[in-house]
């Protein structure tokens, strides 16, 4: 194994896979962790031969969320201090929750803490049914603050009340039951939901799917009226006469595959 705390392939789809690599402490994300995923997602996000972007955790879990060594440094710095560190754990979340492209939580085991807000900034996330969960922070003292606008927006204000305030552990079946996870399935079939996944994320038009993302921002928890309307008519407007919009729809009459999928033929 690599001795990279973060090891990223890439392979020839363009599918790119972010590997956790701090598997004797659970993937417990440290400052150069945070640092190297900020960074690849950067990278990955402004490379246009990506199309998805998977993370994943080395050995048998996702993540135990932040490390305590970095937690017991923290609790030492000075209030500007402590800011500085809590937002590059935001950006490092914000960076995945607002990439282009269809990010995907592929989660191998545990996750904890910190680790709960890396699978609910994912677009989708599918879980091992071996997984467990918590949102611990309560239970030493702390708060899932940082995390806290995924997590809710993935698990509804209503459980995110109960798992905040109790810090209990939760496993696959109810994480997917909430909203965390998407699909769960046995642990040895997880590569296999990937690829399904994949199968289904690869024929669609790169550039929409992006779009398709930036539509959910704009429109989410905005009263339907006649901004959002007029908002929407225009979206769908200029991606109609976008040369991906009229190349998809004129393959379809054609019954031929778009011109994106050429390289996977």
């Amino acid at each position: 194994m690599s001795d990279h705390v973060l090891i990223t392939t890439i392979d020839q789809r363009g599918v790119a896979r972010l590997t956790m690599n701090r598997p004797d402490i659970r993937n417990a994300f440290n400052e150069e962790l945070i640092s190297e995923i900020c960074e690849a997602m950067g990278r990955l996000n402004a490379d246009p031969n990506v199309r998805v972007i998977v993370l994943t955790g080395a050995g048998k879990a996702f993540s135990a969320g932040a490390d305590l060594n970095m937690m017991q440094r923290a609790s030492k710095y000075s209030a500007a201090e402590n800011k500085d560190d809590a937002r590059r754990l935001a950006h490092m979340l914000s960076s995945i929750y607002h990439s282009p492209k269809p990010t995907v939580a592929l989660v191998n085991g545990p996750a904890m803490g910190g680790g709960l807000g890396l699978i609910a900034a994912c677009d989708i996330a599918l879980g091992a049914d071996t997984s467990f969960f918590a949102l611990s922070e309560v239970r030493v003292g702390l708060i899932p603050a940082v995390i806290s606008p995924f997590v809710i927006q993935a698990i509804t204000v209503r459980q995110a009340r109960r798992y905040f305030t109790t810090g209990e552990r939760f496993h696959a079946a109810d994480a997917q039951r909430i909203g965390l996870l998407h699909k769960v399935v046995p642990a040895n079939e997880l590569n296999d939901a990937l690829e399904d996944m994949l199968g289904g994320l690869l024929v669609c038009g790169p550039h929409s799917q992006g779009l398709a993302k930036e539509l959910i921002r704009k429109v989410a928890y905005r009263p339907l009226g006649d901004a959002v309307m007029e908002e929407t008519a225009g979206m769908i407007a200029k991606t109609r006469a976008s040369e991906e919009g009229k190349e998809g729809v004129t393959a379809f009459l054609e019954k031929r595959k778009p011109n994106w999928l050429k390289e996977t033929e």
